[in-house]
């Protein structure tokens, strides 16, 4: 009995849950320019256009940081290929294939473009990419989930919640201590009010994952 080869096709399409044979339907102007509004969709898009074949997620990530910092992938340092990471790992790349632009399996990190990325890199210059990486700019852009910035500092959501647990837990050993008169703050209103701001923190990353 002969063996009959693995069909390529239909193999993508067991990896990444779509099926390559279907039409692809034209994106709206609107949806174009709203994937073409963040600057690391732009190079990740403009990365993936040059790319055959299944792309590795973390491929991605270190060239877009590498534009990002006018620097190569083997000079990256550890977080400014990690801000990147996070970035298009939560809010980017999931953002692209619910468009359609790309097969994104998350869990594998692992990328299958469709003829979007094309359709959206002729809009893309992308000789000027690495130059706008490090130009400095007065123009508002969008920023990721992951950072904002804020004057010559660069919110980091890390950076947030670690504060805000060496808040939480100074207020709690104050109380503990008598330090915070229970008359005053009960401790369980403390423990309230530390487990809403956590609450609330969470809820505002992810609306603002969603608007990038």
């Amino acid at each position: 009995m002969s063996t009959q080869p693995q069909n390529t096709d239909a193999a993508l399409s067991s990896e990444f849950g779509g099926d390559p044979t279907e039409t692809v339907t034209p994106l709206s102007k609107d949806n174009t320019f709203h994937l073409l509004q963040n600057e690391r969709r732009r190079m990740a898009l403009a990365y993936l256009n040059e790319q055959t074949g299944t792309v590795e997620m973390r491929d991605v990530a270190e060239q877009v940081a590498a534009w990002e910092n006018d620097t190569t992938v083997q000079q990256l340092h550890s977080d400014e290929r990690q801000r990147v990471y996070i970035a298009l790992y939560q809010t980017h790349l999931p953002k692209l294939d619910d468009e359609g632009v790309i097969e994104y399996n998350q869990s594998r990190g692992l990328i299958e473009t469709t003829p979007h990325v094309a359709d959206l890199c002729e809009y893309i210059d992308i000789p000027q990419l690495a130059a706008e990486a490090d130009a400095d700019t007065t123009a508002p852009v969008e920023t990721d989930s992951s950072t904002a910035p804020l004057g010559d500092y660069e919110f980091e959501w890390s950076d947030y919640y670690l504060g805000l647990s060496g808040l939480s837990t100074l207020t709690l050993l104050a109380s503990s201590a008598g330090l915070i008169p229970a008359s005053i703050i009960p401790q369980f209103a403390i423990v309230v009010l530390v487990v809403t701001a956590f609450a609330l923190s969470a809820a505002g990353q992810a609306v603002m994952a969603r608007i990038a």
